[in-house]
This record gives C-alpha cells, sequence and structure tokens, in this order.
C-alpha cells in the first residue's frame, strides 16, 4: 500500500493575506470589482440615506451590492447565509474590504432598492457574460437561468439586445425573489443545510459518473 503524506482540513491557521491577491484577472468577481468600484453609476442610492451630518456611517452601496451579486454567482441566498460568507470565506472579505454587513443589513438593503438593486446588476451582468466570464458554475440557483451567448446579442441587432435584457431581468427578479423568500425564513444553520445539500449533490453525481465510466 501506498503511503501519503496526511492533510487536515479540520485545522485552522494564521495566515497573511492580501486582500487585492486573492481577486484574480479574468474572473467573474475581478470584473464585478471593477465595474463596482469604476464604471457602474451608484448615485440612485444616495437618495435612500440621510445620515449627511448625523447617525452612523452606512456601508457603501458598492460594497453590499458587490458581495449579494457573488453571492448569488456561487449559489449562495439569504443574508444570514451572505453575513456569514464576509467573515468566514476570504474571496468574499477581499471583495467587501473586509467589511461584515449583518443580516438585517443586507435583508434591509435588498428590501429597500429592489429596482436600482436589479439596475445595477443588469448591467454587471451584461457585461460579464458578454466578456465570456459567466460559466456553468455560476447562479446555481433554483428556477434561475441566465441567458448565454450575450456577446453575440450585443452584436446583432437591438432587438435582440432587447430580448436579452428581459430575459436577465426575470432572472434578476427570481434571485431577489429567492433571497426575499430566504430571509423570511430566518432560520438558523443554514450554511451548514446548503453544504449538506451540496456534499449530497455531488456525491450522487460522483456515482452516476463512476457507474458510467464502468
Amino acid at each position: 500500500m501506498p503511503r501519503y503524506k496526511p492533510v487536515n482540513l479540520q485545522q485552522d491557521a494564521f495566515v497573511a493575506i492580501c486582500f487585492d491577491k486573492q481577486i484574480l484577472p479574468g474572473t467573474f468577481e475581478y470584473a464585478l470589482h471593477h465595474l463596482m468600484e469604476r464604471t457602474v453609476d451608484l448615485s440612485a442610492f444616495d437618495a435612500q440615506y440621510a445620515n449627511d451630518d448625523l447617525g452612523a456611517r452606512a456601508y457603501h452601496p458598492k460594497v453590499l451590492l458587490k458581495i449579494v451579486l457573488f453571492a448569488y454567482a456561487r449559489g449562495l441566498i439569504g443574508s444570514r447565509r451572505i453575513e456569514r460568507a464576509c467573515r468566514e470565506n476570504v474571496q468574499f472579505m477581499a471583495l467587501s474590504g473586509e467589511a461584515t454587513p449583518d443580516h438585517s443589513t443586507l435583508a434591509a438593503f435588498i428590501s429597500r432598492s429592489p429596482e436600482a438593486i436589479q439596475s445595477v446588476f443588469r448591467e454587471v451582468l451584461l457585461v460579464c457574460d458578454a466578456a465570456g466570464l459567466i460559466g456553468r458554475e455560476h447562479f446555481a440557483i433554483d428556477g434561475v437561468k441566465l441567458p448565454s451567448n450575450a456577446s453575440k446579442d450585443l452584436s446583432g441587432r437591438i432587438d435582440e439586445l432587447q430580448a436579452k435584457v428581459k430575459k436577465l431581468d426575470r432572472a434578476i427578479e427570481r434571485m431577489l425573489k429567492a433571497h426575499h423568500l430566504e430571509d423570511a425564513k430566518d432560520a438558523q444553520g443554514d450554511l451548514e443545510s446548503h453544504a449538506a445539500q451540496q456534499i449530497d449533490k455531488i456525491e450522487r453525481q460522483s456515482r452516476k459518473i463512476k457507474a458510467f465510466l464502468k
């Protein structure tokens, strides 16, 4: 029998991390970060804040938008799940600049700004899909099917692009609705449950593939 070095995935470690090195060029999250920081107009959100002189500082909308859309891209729905990801997942930390909005803040933001959020997500997804940055592993959310081949539509007629936008809007609406429903459950241990479901799905697919190969 061969002997291998043991690997312990349950251990904790203190590791020096440079957050900007965690967002790699050529990925969906890199484009998402760049668009939110430099390109997308977020002025529609300004009127929702009245803390110019008094009150606590609010999380910038670009931070909340980045982590919410990245969560959706990873099939992660619900404010509690996103809150925990911001505390434990290094890519969420990198995108947010280590901001840790709680689930109440995330839920209120989603409920307060659906139209503005949909507009921003539409723009970002159109650009990312046209750049070929949305793969099959993204947006694995029940009932959500993103339209494909955006780059072809963008080089075609205006009516084709309009059809693409309508399909994308419907997909975004379903994601936001799923987020609302998940928040309404207000369940504990959501991330563990989600992980268990994913492991079960992966193992079932693995058994099928092994049987096929045999």
